[in-house]
């Protein structure tokens, strides 16, 4: 890694590891290659098919305009990560930017809530792959238990990650383009057949409520997480500093843009429709049943499972790549930080994170949750590491830029945009207190990062002279 500096330092630890003895396969991504990592974490296609209907629930007439304003505060966010990232290149990810910016403990807990973050989110999104899988197998007639899909997805997205990072991104690239373009399609076919471009009535403040618009945008901002996971690819991008920070922006903003389009379309289609949107579990596959096109509707339920499959995908890669990084510089054991000699993948960290991704959804599965609980579950909680490891990004940019001599008045305020767009989801976690078990999440995710920060801690008392 090229300037980190290793949290154990005080054996005489190597303080930098080069990109080229790494193990990793060095500059082996186009810019193309380095956004798929980026757009499949975010999988877009996730949020018209699953997350819009929990947004409209809050939000309503206002779900574009939630996105309008994660949209903004994510590219503050984005602008911050990207002061380390036109620097510096790393797999290390967030884990290492803010090692920079607030010191080594600081670095240890965003490294530490990102790994819990994207295993999660891995989790979650194969449970939507799941899911969708089950409505086609059941279209066709078929009856499979999703623990035997939970176990394929888990295994495929193991396999390829193992492999080859190309492999991996173009398929992710692929994959969602595709699944993207057949939404879009059916809300051209849903604008047309309404005889509607402009819907008025998404646009009336009176069918808005500020309560309800900040109980959206915590929905909202999950629609993003992961799009910073190019910063992961800091040894095997090529033009790193450039392609990177390019890659985090520009997946944010299409992402934002695709997110608003999407609800826009989904709250004008299901006007006038018996169902509500609010309710929907597959919400495009019934607008195509609406609009007498029910066969576009299972093309989009493929497209989803193909989406959903390349955001797990993504996740592991993302994770492993933190997990492998820390391991390289002590944090973990030393084996985890191995990449592999063929394949120049950190075969090792992925097979734990992939591993991970399987075990927890296979035992709640065994307990008798649902596959869209262990969806909404998992994604509640990875959203807690995220807007953590996003505040602590976005405050050490300034401190980082103070120290290089290059602090000014824009940088400083796009750091405190950045933080002051964070704290309203943030606080609404836990206030008002939400209905159980949502409201013991936060004391899970706190006391996951209290014990790995206290394990550090005393893991570098360990290691001082």
């Amino acid at each position: 890694m090229k300037g980190v500096i290793s949290v154990f330092d005080y054996k005489n630890r190597r303080n930098a590891v080069n990109s080229v003895t790494s193990g990793l396969r060095p500059g082996c991504l186009s810019f193309p290659e380095t956004l798929a990592q980026s757009v499949a974490n975010i999988s877009p296609t996730l949020t018209p098919v699953i997350i819009v209907p929990l947004v409209f629930a809050s939000a309503g007439a206002g779900t574009w305009l939630a996105y309008l304003f994660a949209t903004i505060g994510l590219v503050c966010v984005g602008a911050n990560i990207n002061e380390f990232a036109r620097r510096s290149a790393t797999p290390g990810s967030l884990y290492a930017f803010v090692s920079r910016g607030l010191g080594p403990e600081a670095g240890f807990v965003a490294g530490w809530s990102l790994i819990l973050a994207y295993v999660l989110s891995g989790m979650a999104v194969l449970a939507g792959t799941v899911n969708y899988a089950i409505l086609l197998l059941a279209a066709a007639g078929l009856h499979t238990p999703p623990l035997l899909l939970y176990g394929l997805g888990a295994g495929g997205v193991w396999l390829i990650a193992y492999r080859d990072i190309r492999l991996s991104t173009r398929v992710m690239l692929v994959l969602e383009f595709v699944s993207m373009l057949l939404i879009l399609v059916l809300g051209l076919l849903i604008m047309q057949r309404r005889h509607v471009v402009v819907d008025l009535e998404q646009f009336e403040a009176s069918r808005m409520s500020l309560g309800g618009l900040k109980a959206g945008l915590i929905l909202a901002i999950y629609s993003f997480v992961g799009y910073e996971s190019a910063t992961t690819l800091g040894e095997e991008a090529r033009d790193p500093h450039i392609s990177i920070p390019r890659s985090v922006l520009l997946s944010a903003l299409l992402s934002g843009a695709f997110f608003m389009l999407t609800a826009y379309v989904a709250v004008m289609g299901f006007e006038g429709l018996p169902g509500s949107l609010a309710s929907s579990t597959a919400p495009f596959d019934d607008l195509a049943r609406g609009y007498g096109v029910a066969w576009f509707g299972l093309l989009i339920s493929a497209g989803a499972v193909i989406s959903l499959f390349a955001c797990t995908l993504a996740s592991v890669n993302a994770a492993a790549r933190i997990l492998y990084s820390m391991s390289r510089q002590g944090i973990f054991h030393r084996h985890v930080g191995r990449a592999h000699t063929t394949n120049q993948t950190p075969h090792l960290a992925v097979s734990v994170c992939a591993l991970a991704t399987f075990a927890l959804p296979a035992w709640l599965l065994g307990q008798g949750l649902g596959v869209m609980d262990i969806f909404n579950d998992m994604s509640t909680i990875a959203t807690y590491g995220f807007m953590l490891a996003y505040c602590l990004v976005s405050v050490g940019a300034p401190l980082f830029l103070r120290r290089q001599g290059e602090l000014t008045a824009f940088s400083m305020l796009k750091a405190a945009a950045a933080v002051l767009f964070m704290i309203p989801p943030i606080v609404a976690t836990v206030y008002p207190a939400p209905s159980p078990p949502v409201d013991r999440f936060p004391g899970y995710f706190a006391a996951y990062v209290g014990l790995g920060l206290a394990w550090y801690l005393l893991q570098r008392r360990r290691a001082l002279p």
